[in-house]
């Protein structure tokens, strides 16, 4: 693995609609925390929402700013992570298209959701080239940008996989340039006499003896050299761990708590089921669906008692209510000592309480589009460096430099 890329993560999101809790708790309250422990790229998946909505693009551009000041709004910061467009960095588009050359296609479809997603989908033709591809891209999304991490669910992890399998194939076939050897020797030179002695000793130490501790020295050594390209850094990374030159990092998953955000139904909250809590949904809004949503079907009655296992509003009182509350619904539930507007009433309080710092700072991002754009297009700028630079490596790699 690049020694920069365990200390860089990657994530995005589809714009496909306004965003809920469940998009809050389920992803973006990971990425707050991430963005202080790690370099973090994020970005707007606008291609990729291409592959199920290309035939409802208006949805993707009305959604692209909503989604991003909702970013903001919940407290990504653009001073600790790096936020941008998808397609505002177009040679994702390029790399994507150079490993689908080195990809079989049996790969792509043993993908668990390519065949999940179409059954899923059904009334949407996804028998598309696209869509196929679709873990591909999301590949080149990762490995343009050497990330290390990726934070995902269990059920992203077969993406990640095929992501590791492309990037080890892409290796295998281009990281033993000609005279790689005698390159990483020539790159270990420039490091000094001290450093480059101390790098030689512990490579022999791992290859010969299996140290791991020297393997993570080496590794620690290489990346306080600041007067190395990152390309040699690549090779000696290669050479240090006996292989070939180490061009595409293989990425490792950051597994995330599975954060299942009830729905007001008691599924996982979704746009699909008709279920969700807008993240900036009016006060009056939410206080009416939380207050009409059905509960223990044995309540008839205000005197009925009721069992809260069988009811949604009690998953909602898992996510926002502390031991006290859960107790008090739990008593009142099963007496009947309490009803079920009574047992809402501190669910309502707390969306709300979560809600209003997230709405008051959307409304000031709303008054000043200009500085949204700024952060994105300065955003866009900084991937497309890094995504650059992969580039011109991967280009070399393959033979495609031509002056």
């Amino acid at each position: 693995m690049s020694l920069t890329a365990h200390q860089r993560v990657l994530s995005g999101m589809r714009p496909t609609g306004k965003l809920h809790l469940g998009h809050y708790h389920g992803v973006i309250r990971n990425w707050i925390r991430l963005q202080h422990e790690y370099e973090c790229f994020l970005f707007v998946a606008d291609w990729h929402a291409l592959t199920t909505e290309y035939e409802n693009p208006q949805v993707i551009q009305d959604s692209v700013w909503d989604m991003v000041i909702d970013w903001l709004a919940c407290g990504i910061n653009p001073g600790e992570a790096t936020l941008f467009i998808q397609s505002r960095v177009p040679e994702h588009a390029e790399l994507h298209l150079l490993l689908s050359m080195i990809t079989p296609i049996g790969w792509l479809e043993r993908v668990p959701s390519y065949k999940d997603q179409q059954d899923k989908l059904k009334d949407k033709d996804l028998s598309t080239y696209g869509f196929l591809g679709y873990p591909l891209l999301q590949t080149a999304d990762i490995l343009i940008y050497r990330a290390g991490l990726v934070p995902v669910g269990e059920d992203q992890v077969a993406h990640i996989e095929m992501s590791r399998e492309v990037a080890r194939r892409f290796n295998h076939l281009y990281g033993r340039e000609p005279d790689f050897e005698e390159k990483a020797e020539a790159a270990a030179r420039k490091m000094g006499k001290k450093n480059s002695r101390l790098y030689f000793e512990l490579r022999r130490r791992f290859q010969e003896q299996g140290d791991e501790e020297a393997l993570e020295t080496a590794r620690a050594l290489l990346e306080s050299q600041q007067n190395i390209s990152l390309g040699d850094r690549e090779r000696l990374v290669g050479y240090l761990e006996g292989g070939g030159r180490m061009i595409l990092p293989e990425p490792q998953p950051l597994l995330t708590e599975a954060a299942k955000m009830p729905g007001l139904d008691g599924q996982k909250m979704s746009k699909s089921y008709g279920n969700t809590i807008g993240l900036r949904e009016s006060e009056e809004e939410v206080t009416r669906k939380i207050r009409t949503m059905p509960t223990d079907p044995a309540r008839v009655r205000r005197n009925d008692p009721g069992d809260p296992e069988k009811c949604p509003v009690w998953q909602l009182h898992q996510v926002y209510s502390d031991e006290e509350t859960r107790r008090w619904v739990r008593e009142g539930c099963t007496s009947a000592g309490i009803g079920c507007l009574d047992c809402k009433k501190p669910v309502i309080d707390a969306v709300l309480a979560e809600q209003a710092p997230i709405r008051e700072r959307a409304e000031e991002y709303l008054k000043d589009p200009d500085s949204v754009r700024s952060i994105i297009q300065e955003g866009c700028e900084r991937a497309r460096d890094v995504a650059c630079e992969t580039m011109e490596e991967v280009r070399r790699a393959m033979g495609l430099i031509y002056w």
